[in-house]
């Protein structure tokens, strides 16, 4: 019997989610929520070098907060995307339109102190932009892949919609953080020859 128990729990490549289901580890829903889950991660370490910087630079302050109400929302939206609609609760966590439209004002908001650009901006100019920039990468990722889950499942649109503004406010604070720490960005140049 033990036997059994651990061939279900360990080899069988499944997991349980919230109602109970038993899924494939590599199907759509846990990719998605799982991508989610990275990204906070990536969030988290982001969060703790702004922590550590505002020692230096008190003008980074401003990203903390941020950081970690982005973690809280995405937990929010892991829970939401871990629990198929027909399991969830109503009063369940999750991603609302208004949390989509905070976004788009901080967007705007953040992006009034910046000088326009006309090329792409690489990541690096500094150490928090590089991290800003892999949180908008993770975050690009989990977008696509909660774009997939919604191509097999009803998916809330708030979802896809957070996610996607979500990428921008990561590109913009990036840039806020090299202009308020001094830092030149560095632009893409195509014809920049090799080294």
């Amino acid at each position: 019997m033990n036997e059994r128990i651990l061939d279900d729990s360990l080899g069988a490549g499944e997991t349980t989610l919230p109602g109970g289901h038993r899924v494939a580890k590599d199907g759509a829903r846990i990719e998605a929520y799982g991508a989610v889950d990275e990204l906070n991660a990536f969030v988290g370490s982001a969060r703790a070098l702004a922590e550590a910087l505002t020692d230096r630079n008190g003008r980074v302050w401003p990203l903390v907060p941020f950081l970690l109400r982005v973690q809280h929302e995405l937990f929010n939206l892991c829970e939401m995307l871990a629990t198929p609609r027909e399991d969830g609760a109503p009063s369940r966590p999750g991603i609302a339109f208004a949390d989509v439209a905070r976004l788009e004002e901080e967007i705007s908001r953040t992006n009034r102190d910046l000088k326009a650009i006309h090329s792409i901006v690489l990541s690096g100019s500094g150490v928090l932009n590089g991290a800003l920039h892999q949180c908008r990468a993770v975050c690009r990722r989990a977008e696509r892949a909660t774009v997939s889950l919604a191509r097999q499942e009803p998916v809330p649109p708030e979802a896809v919609q957070y996610l996607n503004r979500l990428s921008d406010a990561f590109f913009v604070w990036s840039r806020w953080v090299s202009h308020v720490c001094g830092e030149d960005e560095t632009l893409w140049d195509r014809h920049r020859p090799a080294v």
